[in-house]
């Protein structure tokens, strides 16, 4: 396999993980704070009609963004509202809030731009361009290092950007600042954090809200960076391996990282198998090969996770002891 081959599957491996990373993180400060949260894909699908929608219509990428950014954190807290302030289901909460997306923004797509539920394609100024980084161009000629730095490091949207170094940032919120301490401990012992004058339900809203910004950028990433506008159900699952991710990771930042990039890597692997004649097997039907990220998900989490224990309190409502 040619140096050419492997940077441009590595590049794509990258792009690819990217929405999975940021959702990941997203459902980290949310769960380790003990509310489950598997309205991942919801919040992002929102999130990516807000996003490509604002954009199209007021011609600027950034406005599409925190539009995205807006309407996921809407959705956050619409979910919080039902699993902590109301004491409902949590699960039932994160499920209705992916029935409430998935047929909403089909509904308003098709009601506001009459294209099947999809957005006006996007322009210049209406998405994220790739960023080339200093001196990409200059070391490009460079054996080895010139193109891994030019085509690999360089070249990406400032949203890819973002995820990568929010997985240091969140390692450094959750195990080395007070507020990160409390979010710990209000999923393991809300109990213990009460007793100490700590509000949980304060805490735990505002888990839920870093939860709902950080699957406004995944969305926003799905319609304004990756794609040029919004198509029905773009996000396609991937909030689903975001959770799937996360419980493999065992709920901690860098081991999510990793997870992410390996079903990137999956998922960057059946694109370039879609083309692809196998020996003696010979050409494979697409729609097996675009379920092999899905089924290589289902066989790691069965096979080699081991035990994985979340949380103690999640899943959990606190009543407050009176």
């Amino acid at each position: 396999m040619t140096l050419a081959v492997i940077l441009s599957t590595l590049d794509a491996t990258i792009r690819l993980s990217t929405p999975l990373l940021l959702a990941c993180l997203a459902g980290l400060y949310s769960e380790r704070s003990g509310v489950f949260d598997i309205g991942l894909e919801g919040k992002m699908l929102a999130a990516a009609f807000a996003a490509a929608a604002v954009a199209a219509v007021s011609g600027s990428m950034w406005l599409g963004l925190a539009a995205g950014m807006t309407v996921s954190l809407g959705t956050a807290l619409l979910q919080g509202l039902a699993a902590i302030t109301l004491k409902g289901n949590q699960l039932i909460a994160g499920v209705a809030i992916n029935m409430l997306a998935a047929g909403l923004t089909t509904f308003l797509g098709q009601t506001w731009f009459r294209q099947g539920g999809r957005t006006p394609a996007l322009g210049p100024g209406e998405r994220f361009e790739p960023v080339t980084l200093p001196l990409a161009r200059e070391l490009s000629g460079v054996p080895i290092l010139g193109p891994i730095y030019a085509d690999l490091v360089s070249g990406h949207y400032v949203l890819v950007y973002i995820a990568f170094i929010m997985v240091p940032v969140t390692a450094y919120v959750l195990y080395r600042t007070r507020f990160g301490l409390r979010v710990r401990a209000v999923g393991e012992n809300p109990k213990a954090v009460d007793t100490a004058g700590i509000s949980v339900t304060l805490m735990r809203y505002q888990a839920v809200i870093i939860t709902g910004l950080l699957c406004g950028i995944a969305g926003a990433y799905f319609s304004i960076a990756q794609g040029s506008g919004f198509g029905n159900n773009m996000t396609a699952g991937k909030g689903y391996i975001a959770l799937a991710a996360l419980i493999f990771a065992k709920w901690k930042p860098v081991p999510a990282m990793f997870t992410c990039l390996l079903f990137g890597f999956l998922d960057a692997l059946q694109i370039r198998l879609q083309s692809a004649r196998l020996p003696v097997i010979g050409e494979v039907p697409v729609q097996a090969i675009q379920a092999l990220p899905y089924v290589l998900t289902v066989v790691l989490l069965a096979g080699f996770i081991g035990k994985a224990v979340g949380p103690k309190a999640g899943g959990v409502a606190y009543t407050k002891e009176r």
